[in-house]
């Protein structure tokens, strides 16, 4: 049976967290929760929904994510394939079995849930999301021959193929990083449509102007040093 394990990196998500958890599908072995320096009881309510939650106090997704894999390279057995998802109930869980299909079924290494114009909820997404995306992927295709559309939270990848990876980034750009990484290292990948809706609270990157500018600045300095390679 294929091992599948989930990392939500949350931080202040108590009001959505429980939800994200219980609508993952069975076919998940452990869900992680990384309560990332939170103020409320985003780790309390996790636990209660049955899952495995672990505390990083550095602020960041990067570090959450980072915080999550340190876990999961600790445990004896090792698991075929990690998905990541926000804490923010903007994704659906449900469609995680849709996410890794293309991994199970076509030997893919890589899969991304992008989130199509015509499958978002209406102002699900800040017109600076939908332009950042936009101008990243279209570098990613400029500079990269890359096919991607979107750098969308909702994303498989093998496990093994995660760890070639050797992410580093510890804020903003994990999810460029690790779409750039996957381009160099010639692996393979697509992306499935998903759904996307409003999500439960404020987002803490795209809802300030700080966040948004903070994670342009990162996510084109990763596009950008990796072309000059």
């Amino acid at each position: 049976m294929v091992d599948i394990k989930v990392i939500i990196p949350a931080f202040n998500e108590a009001d959505s967290i429980e939800q994200v958890i219980k609508e993952l599908p069975d076919s998940v072995s452990e869900i992680i929760v990384v309560n990332n320096a939170s103020s409320d009881k985003t780790a309390q309510n996790a636990q209660n929904a049955g899952a495995t939650v672990l505390t990083e106090n550095r602020k960041g997704y990067g570090y959450a994510c980072l915080c999550g894999l340190d876990h999961v390279a600790g445990q004896s057995k090792t698991p075929d394939i990690i998905v990541f998802i926000d804490g923010d109930y903007s994704d659906y869980p449900e469609e995680l079995d849709k996410i890794v299909a293309p991994i199970l079924q076509d030997g893919l290494d890589f899969v991304v849930g992008a989130r199509r114009k015509n499958l978002r909820e209406e102002g699900s997404m800040t017109p600076q999301q939908v332009f950042g995306n936009w101008l990243a992927t279209s570098l990613m295709r400029l500079l990269f021959r890359a096919k991607f559309t979107d750098l969308g939270p909702f994303r498989a990848i093998k496990y093994e193929k995660l760890k070639a990876l050797k992410m580093e980034d510890k804020t903003y750009g994990w999810t460029v990083e690790m779409q750039l990484k996957v381009l160099l290292k010639k692996m393979t990948y697509t992306e499935v449509p998903v759904r996307y809706k409003k999500r439960i609270g404020i987002s803490k990157v795209s809802g300030t102007v700080k966040g948004s500018i903070l994670a342009g600045i990162k996510i084109l300095g990763w596009i950008f040093k990796y072309s000059l390679k």
